[in-house]
């Protein structure tokens, strides 16, 4: 008993402050938006009226900019996972051979995931508007004088181009790590047998680094989906909210509309939907790994 008692002591010693400071930060506050969000609480004054599934209701029949931006998210999130898995993964699978600067080029491809979203989003603001431009001027070339944050087709191309720049790095990374666990001897006997490259990697590589594919797939997901920073800094929603993402409509709509409780109704649904697409896309992904 004395024994089973220093067991739980220890135990509440080190996982106690943990599991405390993710109730604060974590559990709390969800609970606490999960109330809001039946109220119609401006964020600011002291009292609140509860108002039900209004705020839901008015999400399915007022035009509040949300279904716009989450046709925005969606199609953002297609295109920028499948783009940046790619990138990422091309990056791995050349930097996995025997090349002389690969240590150089995979610090070269992981920096720009140091960089701060923000920051990252400013300097690539300059770049569109200021680089290209006398680029344009010396070249005339048209690509580089488009309105590149001006409209909203460019201007999706131009936060997809500065997502994949921004994590393409970070998933070069987990690639790396797969890849240099692939066994060799399956790949010796494959090249024996008389397979190529493309074979070798459609039936031998994939397949075995389908866990660092499942990792990377859900990453990429929950990161497009939350995409906030970059798309503030370079088209901040614009031209007229045809590149606002669902985070930013629900930032503007809690704390620069102050209708906090309409807020929170919309970050609760995103929450479920964006909950539902990852459950789906793990559970498709871990069913096709294979053990080597």
């Amino acid at each position: 008993m004395k024994k089973r008692k220093m067991e739980w002591g220890l135990q509440a010693f080190f996982v106690g402050p943990v599991f405390l400071f993710f109730v604060l930060i974590l559990i709390v506050p969800f609970l606490l938006g999960m109330y809001y969000s039946l109220t119609d609480w401006n964020g600011i004054a002291k009292t609140v009226n509860w108002v039900g599934l209004s705020n839901f209701k008015t999400l399915f029949t007022d035009d509040t900019g949300f279904w716009q931006s989450f046709i925005f998210t969606t199609k953002f999130t297609v295109v920028g996972v499948v783009l940046v898995n790619i990138v990422g993964f091309v990056f791995a699978y050349l930097l996995t051979n025997a090349l002389k600067l690969r240590n150089i080029m995979r610090t070269v491809f992981f920096m720009p995931n140091v960089i701060g979203g923000l920051l990252l989003g400013f300097i690539w603001q300059f770049i569109f508007i200021k680089g290209f431009d006398t680029i344009y001027k010396l070249t005339d070339w048209s690509f580089f004088g488009l309105a590149w944050l001006g409209d909203p087709t460019t201007g999706f191309w131009g936060i997809v181009i500065v997502f994949i720049w921004h994590q393409a790095g970070y998933l070069m990374v987990i690639y790396i790590s797969s890849l240099t666990n692939v066994p060799k001897e399956i790949v010796e006997a494959a090249e024996i047998d008389g397979a190529n490259r493309w074979q070798m990697l459609r039936s031998i590589t994939i397949p075995l680094v389908m866990p660092a594919v499942t990792i990377c797939l859900f990453l990429a997901i929950s990161w497009s989906f939350k995409i906030f920073d970059i798309n503030l800094s370079l088209t901040a929603g614009g031209p007229y909210k045809s590149t606002e993402s669902v985070a930013m409509n629900i930032y503007n709509e809690a704390f620069q509309n102050n209708r906090y409780g309409l807020g929170t109704a919309k970050a609760l649904l995103f929450f479920v939907t964006v909950a539902i697409i990852t459950l789906i896309q793990v559970r498709v992904t871990k069913s096709k790994e294979v053990e080597a």
